[in-house]
């Protein structure tokens, strides 16, 4: 289960110092700590996935009662650049969810994906053109819930550099690569809050330079976190 969601009076995750891994190190990490066994709550309707933030929580299981949440997956391509970097999507400004917010290559998992590994890679190779031969998976991190109804469960992989991507413009306007270093030091893990149904939620924000990264891709980044540096 997710770590509560806390923070000081500047919205930022209090009281903690940045863990600086290099690529090996973290690369050796996440092998160490992540798997490939599939979480029940990925498909059991059942089975409210936890976010850490009570508010949250409890709006999944409205969202829950009120519509299936549906299984999908998502890539967390970490670059084995000597700084390590994290390649992330700009949504397509015309689509009719989540419109221009920042997140990973993914989606809904099909009937004809095999795992939620291949629909992961599926994804991004449809959404950014990145190929599998360059892609070595390292495991599943922890099921993640979202407001919009979705079980997201993301895979972690070490990405080759050397890759060329084509953008989708049907669903993708733009991928860009982030450093690992800002993405997992918690002085940049800003928290924020708004209001749901009379209820009251907290939520992940990670601005870098022009990007606002955000809401589910900003809460899985800080369970990577959480998974990999501090526990």
């Amino acid at each position: 289960m997710n770590k509560p969601i806390s923070r000081n009076e500047a919205g930022r995750e209090p009281g903690h110092e940045p863990v600086v891994l290099g690529a090996a190190d973290f690369f050796a990490r996440s092998r160490a700590k992540l798997g490939f066994d599939v979480p029940s709550g990925l498909y059991d309707p059942n089975i409210i996935p936890a976010s850490g933030d009570p508010g949250t929580d409890k709006m999944l299981e409205i969202i829950a009662r009120e519509q299936p949440v549906r299984p999908a997956a998502v890539l967390i391509a970490v670059v084995d650049h000597p700084e390590p970097t994290i390649l992330l999507t700009q949504r397509a400004a015309h689509l009719n969810d989540h419109a221009g917010q920042i997140a990973f290559p993914g989606g809904k998992i099909d009937a004809t994906d095999t795992s939620p590994l291949d629909a992961a890679l599926r994804e991004a190779e449809e959404e950014v053109g990145l190929s599998r031969d360059f892609v070595e998976p390292l495991g599943y991190l922890d099921l993640y819930g979202t407001a919009f109804g979705f079980r997201i469960l993301p895979t972690v992989a070490r990405v080759r550099p050397g890759f060329e991507l084509t953008i989708n413009h049907s669903e993708v306007d733009d991928a860009f690569e982030v450093p690992l270093s800002f993405l997992m030091n918690p002085a940049n893990h800003q928290v924020h809050s708004k209001e749901f149904r009379g209820m009251e939620r907290s939520y992940y924000a990670m601005p870098f330079a022009e990007r606002y990264i955000w809401g589910a891709t900003a809460g899985m980044l800080r369970v990577l976190y959480e998974r990999i540096y501090s526990s």
